[in-house]
């Protein structure tokens, strides 16, 4: 199994402290101070058998931060501290096996130490497993334990899982039909910032559905937050929204803005929209519109 796109949580994850229960959390200002050690230092309290100080210097080696970048090292300060039971480095463990890094690629052994995290109630892990139940990928497929781990961690305020979950109710895969619910959880994911529950709350805030009533500046405002995010789709759906005057102000400026950026995020769909408010533009107010379109584009894309 591969999931590469989660591989920046492997990277950053227990540094931060995200989803990490509180019974091993240590406060984020510790982890950080932990990490920004002196290596010598930092290697003599991992010999020592610090758990913490081990995934410390496992990152460190898996970065190459301060460091020549060594997979084989990184393994071994995973697997020590995890063996201790530290479900941060159990969690990281199982990304390793799954991606070969280090240790033989195995993805039984990345299911084996995510659920060992998982148990200890660490929600990265659970959304993992959730994944992995969901698709089949190394565990025979079941959607009602996927929902289960999913709801493990978004219960833990993990809005990936709460994003998924949401989709569960809305599909009725592994649970029960639940439009209230699938609404509760898409809300609870987009406040978060979790991009794509921010862009179907606003789709649903825009054509209405079971469990969101119909609210134009309502969808408008998600679509933005979506659209600020780098989100194509929301973002065609926002310059039409200002080409129209639905749920926000009539305007073809901003309209063309936002068009042209989908259109630049690869959204084919968007340039017939973006070509048609070029042509209610002047030339001096196009001219403009191209200018800020750019400079927006670039700090979008300077956020990803």
């Amino acid at each position: 199994m591969r999931t590469p796109s989660f591989m920046a949580w492997l990277l950053t994850l227990s540094l931060a402290g995200q989803g990490a229960p509180q019974a091993t959390r240590m406060p984020q200002t510790s982890q950080r101070a932990l990490y920004a050690l002196p290596i010598a230092r930092l290697a003599a309290r991992a010999e020592k058998g610090d758990p913490m100080a081990q995934l410390a210097l496992g990152r460190h080696f898996f970065r190459g931060d301060g460091v020549p970048e060594n997979f084989d090292e990184a393994a071994r300060w995973f697997l020590l501290a995890a063996a201790r039971g530290l479900p941060e480095a159990q969690y990281n463990l199982g990304f390793s096996y799954d991606e070969g890094n280090g240790v033989p690629q195995d993805s039984g052994e990345s299911i084996r130490w995510w659920w060992k995290a998982a148990n200890q109630g660490f929600a990265p892990a659970q959304f993992m497993l959730g994944l992995c139940y969901a698709s089949g990928q190394g565990v025979p497929q079941d959607s009602a334990e996927a929902a289960r781990y999913y709801r493990a961690a978004a219960a833990q305020g993990f809005a990936d899982a709460q994003y998924n979950l949401g989709c569960c109710y809305d599909q009725g895969d592994g649970v029960p039909n639940d439009f209230a619910e699938s609404a509760k959880w898409f809300r609870r994911a987009a406040e978060q910032g979790q991009t794509q529950a921010q862009y179907m709350l606003a789709y649903f805030c825009h054509q209405g559905h079971p469990g969101i009533p119909k609210d134009d500046a309502e969808a408008a405002g998600w679509y933005l937050k979506a659209a600020e995010r780098g989100h194509h789709l929301a973002q065609r759906y926002l310059g039409i929204s200002y080409s129209i005057g639905q749920g926000v102000p009539q305007d073809f400026a901003e309209a063309y803005i936002w068009l042209s950026i989908a259109s630049a995020n690869g959204d084919r769909d968007a340039v017939s929209y973006q070509e048609a408010m070029a042509g209610k533009l002047s030339s001096h107010a196009l001219a403009e519109a191209q200018e800020r379109a750019r400079k927006r584009f670039e700090e979008i894309q300077a956020k990803q």
